[in-house]
């Protein structure tokens, strides 16, 4: 009788070793893209084009996610990681974003670079349910998760940005005459939208020009001269790199020095002030959100070292100077804690979830106190910002961590 007793109870066991093998099994659920071993993550770029001083972001990002394979991939899964050039062309982004989808067969789309680009693809991710994740541009409608559910941002949105620029000016400079250039597409207009709201019923009065220049164009030298002209004591400098180093540049040469604004995406010491000129730039405002490479205060600093060890090792030829590279690395470690979450779950949809459930995430390069917070009715996984004015060879951040949340 105990040898059936025991033989029963060994039946049971193997049940039950059974059950939770077959349960563990189940628990593993892959979207396409995703496998025991690999996850496939796509992305474009402009390494080509107006916009090829953004390029760098992409080899960072190619860079790090070499260094979570060479230390076990993620969960044991290595990340594959298809990256091709757009031209800063939204057809092309068209092209690109389908090549990824139905070809590479990629679980998701992460981080593509620019407003126009991203806008040309919004509708065919969501309508295929694929993550166009953790974008690279500011616009404020990439906030919208009721009407694009795939789709989510990363940065500070530059409505908000441009709220808290004007903000600041109705304090410090209330009788301003302000001329405003700016990038004719989405992406400046967004920006102008925000400043506009932020100046309120003073905008028609304040603002004394306005100008836009299309990304085609060689020079923006003559838009430059064109402001000068409406005697504005004030200049909202909306404008990708290359053109903001122009617009800098050209301030100098025809000797006009408004209280200058400068947009944070094109605040890098590395790719906008120092082909200016440090001279020209004297005085400049922007906002931050994530640490300058080249302000020694952060020498010492356990993420700068960090990255510092990072690109010895995975990206030696990057340049330090550019912000776009500390961007990058961010963004890249905010993929890998989303990735990590979704755990052997590696769905689009528990992608998307995961995505819109970080609480206070500290990533290494952001400025102290600044952290990331999203939820299922909040796409914007950073809103805070602060000011830094251009002094000798480096940003000089002052006042507090700023807040100005807009939904899309």
């Amino acid at each position: 009788m105990s040898a059936i007793r025991h033989l029963a109870a060994i039946a049971v066991a193997l049940a039950l070793v059974s059950a939770s093998c077959s349960a563990a099994l189940a628990q593993k659920k892959y979207d396409t893209g995703a496998s025991d071993t690999e996850i496939k993550i796509g992305n474009i770029m402009p390494y080509s084009g107006a916009a090829s001083a953004y390029g760098v972001i992409g080899k960072t990002e190619d860079a790090y996610f070499r260094k979570i394979n060479a230390e076990g991939g993620i969960n044991g899964r290595k990340i594959t990681f298809i990256s091709y050039d757009d031209a800063y062309t939204p057809p092309k982004t068209v092209e690109q974003a389908r090549k990824l989808v139905e070809s590479d067969e990629v679980l998701l789309i992460f981080n593509s670079l620019g407003t126009p680009p991203n806008s040309a693809i919004q509708k065919y991710m969501n309508q295929k349910k694929v993550p166009q994740l953790f974008v690279a541009t500011g616009a404020t409608k990439w906030n919208d998760p009721k009407e694009f559910p795939w789709t989510m941002g990363w940065q500070p949105n530059y409505q908000s940005e441009s709220i808290i620029y004007a903000k600041y000016i109705l304090k410090n400079k209330p009788n301003a005459k302000i001329a405003v250039l700016y990038q004719n597409d989405d992406y400046g207009k967004d920006y102008l939208k925000g400043f506009k709201d932020g100046l309120g019923s003073k905008a028609a009065s304040m603002i004394v020009a306005e100008d836009s220049y299309e990304v085609t164009e060689p020079t923006i030298d003559s838009h430059i001269v064109r402001l000068k002209a409406s005697g504005a004591d004030v200049f909202f400098n909306i404008t990708t790199p290359k053109f903001a180093a122009q617009a800098i540049k050209k301030n100098a040469e025809v000797d006009w020095h408004p209280l200058h604004f400068l947009n944070n995406v094109s605040s890098s010491i590395g790719s906008v002030i120092k082909p200016a000129g440090f001279e020209a730039a004297q005085g400049i405002i922007s906002s931050q959100y994530l640490m300058d490479p080249t302000d020694p205060q952060w020498k010492t600093d356990k993420s700068m070292i960090a990255w510092n060890e990072f690109l010895d090792k995975y990206y030696p030829e990057a340049n330090r100077a550019d912000a776009s590279v500390m961007y990058a690395y961010i963004v890249s470690q905010g993929l890998v804690h989303v990735l990590k979450a979704c755990g052997d779950n590696l769905t689009r949809e528990n992608i998307m979830k995961q995505a819109a459930s970080l609480r206070d995430l500290e990533l290494g390069g952001l400025l102290p106190g600044i952290k990331v917070n999203t939820s299922a009715t909040d796409f914007a996984p950073l809103s805070q910002l602060q000011l830094m004015r251009f002094k000798g060879e480096t940003w000089d951040r002052f006042g507090d961590i700023l807040s100005g949340d807009v939904g899309g």
